[in-house]
């Protein structure tokens, strides 16, 4: 089976950082795209980042200049660096991949969400 664990979320003043981490684990035979959605209470989740298997990025617009993500294919992770952080960014964060298994099968996996709350 398949998994993505998400580490990285807590509380943080506005103008604060924090870094999102989600490792893949499992019979994994290729990770392709990976991303980071975000879900907001009363709101439907929404992309904020997402990277390609060669490092294309795409980011919503209201990170753009604040967020970076990064991936290491060595340790099939996908990493969300948040700078200047608002207190519009808080929500529950959700790591996506699409990853094909050790029996040639492709899905789109989600992470279990973790915690982002900006306040001061």
């Amino acid at each position: 089976q398949v998994q993505l664990v998400e580490s990285g979320g807590g509380l943080v003043q506005p103008g604060g950082s924090l870094r999102l981490a989600c490792a893949a684990a499992g019979s994994i035979a290729s990770i392709y795209d990976m991303g980071w959605y975000r879900q907001a209470p009363g709101k439907q989740r929404e992309l904020v980042a997402t990277i390609t298997n060669d490092h294309y990025t795409n980011y919503q617009d209201s990170v753009k200049g604040r967020f970076t993500i990064s991936r290491d294919n060595t340790k099939k992770t996908v990493y969300l660096q948040m700078n200047g952080l608002k207190p519009e960014d808080t929500a529950v964060y959700y790591c996506k991949a699409r990853i094909t298994t050790a029996r040639a099968t492709s899905n789109n996996y989600w992470g279990q969400g973790t915690q982002v709350t900006v306040s001061s």
